[in-house]
């Protein structure tokens, strides 16, 4: 059972936030966060506003993966109304606002392995998802979707083929999914809010990225590269060095990490 004090109130009452939180849809249960935000942001729901589960039962990661979220773990999305020019650092914001929280909540050391996966010992404590509705040259809305395993069990974890953890797992405790959520959503509003100046989030991001400098596989659109990740742009795409010399741009992709650089 979820503990007692996740309630909507545990999340709202206090938060220092001028916007994103303000208004807290909580469903006990959920099929997916993602679907129910894309419904309310296309009724018009205010930027900030979030849905969060209690329990996820089909959420899905990048390239349509399962992301399920049993009961004692956080399934949330964040609508937002940024510009276009915004949209590529969002992930970047919601990436630093996981790992800033994790680290405040709990003391665990995080990083960020390409594009979109935060890390605790080299294994899996969340994911994050983003989808845009663009129309013309403005972004009509955008959705950040945040899945945090604090106390898989090890049933749980045993399940997942990619190495995978949770908080309870690193730290040996109780993580209190409050305390979690909230500092989430205060980190988020703090470096939305630096927008349009993207700069500082997109340095601090790469500082935490894991990826950079090792010996990586990318499968991107079909296709498998390999070679060493050299830096990322501004925009967020990895830049991959080849045993060649020839480099290649990767907007998008999964990436395994090789032991050796």
């Amino acid at each position: 059972m979820v503990e007692e004090e996740f309630t909507l109130a545990s999340i709202t009452d206090g938060l220092e936030t001028s916007f994103i939180g303000r208004k807290v849809i909580y469903y006990p249960s959920l099929a997916s966060t993602m679907l129910v935000a894309r419904q309310e942001a296309q009724r018009g729901a205010a930027g900030g506003t979030v849905i969060l589960a209690g329990e996820q039962t089909e959420g899905r990661g990048r390239v349509e993966r399962t992301w399920l979220s049993p009961e004692g773990n956080i399934a949330l999305s964040v609508i937002l109304h940024p510009d276009v020019a915004s949209l590529p650092y969002l992930i970047m914001i919601a990436s630093l606002a996981v790992v800033h929280s994790i680290e405040a909540v709990t003391g665990l050391k995080t990083q960020i392995k390409w594009p979109n996966d935060i890390l605790i010992d080299g294994k899996k404590v969340c994911g994050i998802l983003i989808e845009n509705e663009v129309k013309g040259n403005k972004a009509v809305y955008a959705i950040v979707g945040i899945g945090i395993n604090v106390d898989l069990g090890p049933s749980d974890i045993a399940g997942i083929s990619a190495p995978t953890t949770s908080l309870k797992a690193e730290l040996g405790k109780k993580v209190l999914l409050a305390d979690v959520v909230r500092h989430l959503l205060v980190e988020m509003e703090r470096l939305y809010l630096t927008l349009p100046d993207g700069e500082p989030v997109f340095q601090a991001w790469r500082d935490k990225l894991v990826t950079l400098g090792k010996r990586v596989r990318v499968e991107s659109g079909g296709t498998v590269l390999e070679g060493i990740a050299e830096s990322v742009d501004g925009s967020g795409a990895l830049l991959l060095r080849h045993t060649d010399g020839s480099s290649t741009r990767v907007v998008a992709g999964d990436v395994t990490l090789s032991d050796n650089k």
